[in-house]
C-alpha cells in the first residue's frame, strides 16, 4: 500500500511530518506501507536523518512549491501545480497513491479532492465526520463538521449512511444508532431542516434511527451516529476544542476523559464521499498526530471503505 504524505502542510512542517514518519515506522506496524514523501528538499534535509534507517519504506518527490495556509485554494491549486498538494492529488488521480494525507491549507485539499478523484456517483455531497469522545472511552462519530454549512434533509440522510457505513467498517460497530442533532427529543422539534429530515431518517428501513439527540447527549452512550448540518457540526467541534485548551492546557486539570478530547489521538479527519482516500489533518499537528493519520488512512484503505460506499450508492441508483 502506498500512501502519499504532504510533509509541508502544517505549521510545523515539515519537522513535526517527518518526527510522525519516524514515529510510525518504529511502532513496527503496517509493514506493508510505502510513503510518498512530498515536499522541497532543503527544508526536509536536517530531519531526514531521522528517518534514514527506514530508506527503504518511503520515496521523497521533490515539489518546488508550497501552497500557504492564507491563500486561496482554487486560485492556488491551479498557479502552483508543483505544490506538495498538487503533486499528491496527481499521484491519487494516476492510482499510484491509495491515500493521501495533509495537515495543510483546508480548502486546497478540499478543492483538490473534488476536481481530481471527484465525488462517487449517487453522492448528492461529500461529507467531513470528527469521533466525539464517551465518558464510556469508546467514541461517537459526528457528520458534517464544516464541509457543508447548509443542507437539504437529502443530504442529512446521505450523511446518515456515510456514518453507517463507516462505523460498521471501520469502528467495528455492527448495528450503529443513528441520531439527528437537535433542540429537543420529540419529533417535530427544530428548525425547517430538522423536521424535513426526522421523517425521511425514521422512514429509512436500513438505518438504524434512534430519534433526535440533544447537545448533552453527544458525549454519552446514546447514538453512536450523529447528524447535522456542517455549520453546526463545525461550531460543536471547535467549542469542545476550546474546552480541551482551557481546561488542560491553561488550568492544568488531569482527567482521562478530558484527555479523549485531544484531536491528536485520531489524527485527522477523512473525507466521505470521494473515489479515494484523503485524510486531512489539524494545521497544528504534532508527530504524534501525523502519525495516527498515517495509520487511520492505513485503517480505512484495508477494510475497503470506498468499496463499501460505492457498493451501496450504486445499488441506491439502481
Amino acid at each position: 500500500m502506498k500512501i502519499g504524505l504532504d510533509i509541508m502542510g502544517g505549521d510545523f512542517a515539515p519537522e513535526e511530518a517527518i518526527k510522525g514518519i519516524q514515529l510510525f515506522f518504529e511502532k513496527g506496524a503496517a509493514s506493508d506501507v510505502h510513503l510518498l514523501l512530498f515536499g522541497k528538499r532543503d527544508a526536509a534535509a536536517p530531519y531526514l536523518h531521522l528517518i534514514a534507517p527506514y530508506e527503504s519504506r518511503f520515496t521523497f518527490i521533490e515539489a518546488a512549491e508550497v501552497i500557504e495556509m492564507h491563500e486561496h485554494p482554487t486560485k492556488a491549486l491551479k498557479e502552483k501545480q508543483q505544490s506538495s498538494i498538487a503533486l499528491g492529488f496527481g499521484m491519487l488521480q494516476l492510482q499510484k497513491a491509495d491515500a493521501f494525507i495533509s495537515a495543510g491549507n483546508t480548502g486546497a485539499m478540499m478543492v483538490g479532492a473534488m476536481f481530481s478523484v471527484k465525488a462517487m456517483e449517487g453522492v448528492l455531497r461529500p461529507t467531513i465526520a470528527s469521533p466525539l469522545p464517551r465518558q464510556d472511552g469508546k467514541y461517537n462519530l459526528l457528520l458534517d463538521v464544516g464541509l457543508n454549512a447548509d443542507c437539504k434533509p437529502e443530504n442529512l440522510v446521505q450523511f446518515a449512511h456515510f456514518g453507517n457505513i463507516y462505523a460498521r467498517t471501520v469502528m467495528g460497530i455492527e448495528n450503529p444508532r443513528i441520531g439527528l442533532l437537535n433542540l429537543g427529543e420529540e419529533e417535530g422539534k427544530g428548525n425547517i431542516l430538522a423536521q424535513a429530515s426526522y421523517p425521511l431518517l425514521k422512514e429509512n428501513t436500513e438505518l438504524n434511527f434512534i430519534g433526535n439527540v440533544e447537545g448533552r447527549d453527544v458525549f454519552l452512550d446514546k447514538a453512536d451516529i450523529i447528524v447535522c448540518e456542517g455549520f453546526v457540526g463545525n461550531v460543536m467541534i471547535k467549542m469542545a476544542e476550546s474546552v480541551y485548551q482551557i481546561l488542560k492546557e491553561q488550568r492544568g486539570i488531569k482527567d482521562s476523559f478530558l484527555e479523549s478530547f485531544n484531536y491528536e489521538i485520531y489524527g485527522g479527519t477523512p473525507i466521505l464521499g470521494i473515489n479515494s482516500n484523503v485524510i486531512i489533518g489539524h494545521g497544528i499537528s504534532s508527530a504524534f498526530a501525523f502519525c495516527n493519520m498515517i495509520e487511520l488512512a492505513h485503517r480505512i484503505h484495508e477494510t475497503q471503505l470506498i468499496e463499501s460506499f460505492r457498493a451501496h450508492f450504486c445499488k441506491a441508483q439502481a
